[in-house]
């Protein structure tokens, strides 16, 4: 079956080019110019990927994410913006995008960047990552220490997964920067510090043991 992508961005030349290409690609596309189009069309049939701008008439793309996670629907988002800061790409982030790409754009950046979404969502709908008393269920998106549920923003479910797969490893700051925040970022200096903070906060909050320690001059692991 084809991938269905909606492509949400109230400019009719960017959607029309977008879905002429997609469709090319072989990929069933749909448009909606507005957020609240985006959310009517994805509570009626939930696409495969959703490509949405951020700047769109009443109901912003980052709403619209936010919006969208908050009901529990983890279908992958690339946002598209004309906003290109570091502070712009985080926030995006923790609204719930999965990828971000500045306008303009190369049409063959944006179809990689969709086959790599869809991949990784199709792998991680039946992964579930389990490390001492910790689970991640990665479809469902669900956290918990022991019979303990615990409600993880998109940046720390991000950084508990990327520790779950590498249980014991030292990881420097350099690799979990660009695993979580990518090659090119640029923010603020301590950003991942503060981070690390909020996910050991949420999974020790019933005065569980340490599990993400500190290794100094070196980096975090994950060890009992």
């Amino acid at each position: 079956m084809k991938a269905h992508v909606l492509v949400v961005d109230d400019d009719p030349h960017i959607t029309g080019m977008l879905r002429r290409f997609l469709a090319y690609e072989g990929y069933s596309v749909s448009i909606a110019a507005s957020g609240d189009e985006a959310l009517t069309r994805t509570l009626e049939h939930t696409p495969d990927l959703i490509v949405l701008d951020i700047l769109l008439p009443a109901l912003s793309g980052l709403e619209v994410a936010q919006r969208l996670r908050a009901a529990g629907d983890q279908v992958p988002i690339l946002m598209l913006t004309a906003r290109d800061s570091v502070a712009d790409r985080v926030e995006g982030f923790e609204m719930g995008a999965d990828d971000y790409l500045v306008k303009p754009f190369a049409p063959q950046e944006l179809l990689v960047r969709i086959k790599a979404l869809l991949r990784r969502n199709q792998a991680e709908r039946h992964e579930v990552l389990r490390y001492a008393d910790v689970e991640l269920d990665m479809g469902t998106r669900l956290a918990h220490r022991g019979a303990r549920e615990i409600v993880l923003s998109p940046t720390e479910f991000e950084l508990l997964a990327l520790f779950l797969r590498r249980p014991r490893q030292v990881l420097t700051r350099e690799i979990i920067l660009n695993c979580v925040w990518g090659l090119d970022f640029e923010g603020s200096s301590n950003v991942m510090e503060v981070y690390i903070g909020y996910l050991r906060s949420k999974l020790e909050a019933e005065g569980e043991t340490r599990l993400i320690h500190t290794i100094r001059g070196f980096g975090y692991v994950l060890k009992e």
